[in-house]
């Protein structure tokens, strides 16, 4: 399997985990020329663009702190397009999934809410 097929396979497991907290999918890789948001969904009075993140469980850093300064903002840019092109009277936030595996399979999932502001 290669990597864009395991990454839209943490996808799936991200929304069906957050599905289970009463998230409601909204659009999934909404890409700009600027940058890709892997989860738009709506939770209560939030709009989340939320960022999937894998990594072994072995590894020497979560998989939060993945997502660099940089990567952020190309989030964040590709949110305000969104924003931009689709009203919405709910509160932006930006999370991060954390999906920690062990030989392909999912040990743990982590919900990091409000992982990064506007810079």
């Amino acid at each position: 399997m290669n990597t864009n097929s395991k990454g839209k396979l943490w996808e799936m497991a991200a929304v069906k985990y957050l599905k289970k907290k009463r998230y409601k999918l909204i659009e999934a890789n909404y890409t700009t020329r600027f940058g890709e948001i892997d989860l738009i969904m709506k939770y209560k009075k939030f709009i989340c663009f939320i960022e999937v993140k894998q990594r072994d469980v072995n590894s020497f850093a979560s998989p939060a702190e993945y997502v660099t300064p940089a990567k952020q903002k190309k989030i964040i840019t590709a949110a305000q397009i969104y924003l931009a092109n689709n009203e919405t009277d709910l509160q932006p936030r930006f999370d991060v999934i954390e999906i920690y595996t062990s030989d392909n399979e999912i040990n743990s999932i982590k919900h990091l809410e409000n992982a990064f502001d506007l810079l």
